[in-house]
């Protein structure tokens, strides 16, 4: 048995690019940042990142390109790819991404929100449920958290 599974919380560093494949599936790319942060030794502290290239396909790449931003807190799951192409001068390029089966927001709400506009449309922070669930499609996406210290981990 084998399991290739990643899950990745931290910053987009870019807006969303989104584009559809000839036959008119939906495919969103864009980088993630993570950081590690630790003391070395000497007590100097160190911030570590490691930027990511997530792939998202289809309703879950729309819902990406649709709420997700330059800066935007996520939580990924999904599993490591790495594939190869060749770029314009013929020099062939190797490249590791995530695609991605989950994902969840993690912004908190706008400051300033009246406490009846819960759901995501009303405040603009993502679709809800129903929206994930439209067809029979594989990659899902849980409602965003409303409070990030409301989190399990």
């Amino acid at each position: 048995m084998s399991v290739n599974k990643i899950i990745l919380v931290g910053n987009l560093g870019k807006d969303v690019e989104l584009r559809y494949t000839p036959s008119g599936d939906a495919v969103a790319s864009f980088s993630m940042a993570t950081t590690e942060r630790y003391k070395k030794k000497n007590g100097e502290k160190v911030d570590e990142t490691t930027w990511h290239n997530l792939v998202v396909w289809r309703q879950l790449a729309e819902v990406c390109a649709k709420y997700l931003h330059k800066g935007s807190k996520i939580y990924v799951e999904g599993k490591v790819s790495n594939r190869s192409y060749d770029d314009r001068d013929g020099v062939k390029k190797y490249i590791s991404e995530v695609i991605v089966k989950e994902m969840t927001m993690l912004d908190k709400k706008p400051e300033g929100q009246p406490a009846q506009q819960q759901s995501p449309q009303d405040n603009n922070v993502g679709p809800r449920e129903s929206e994930y669930n439209k067809g029979n499609q594989q990659q899902t996406a849980p409602i965003p958290w409303d409070d990030a210290d409301q989190m399990p981990f």
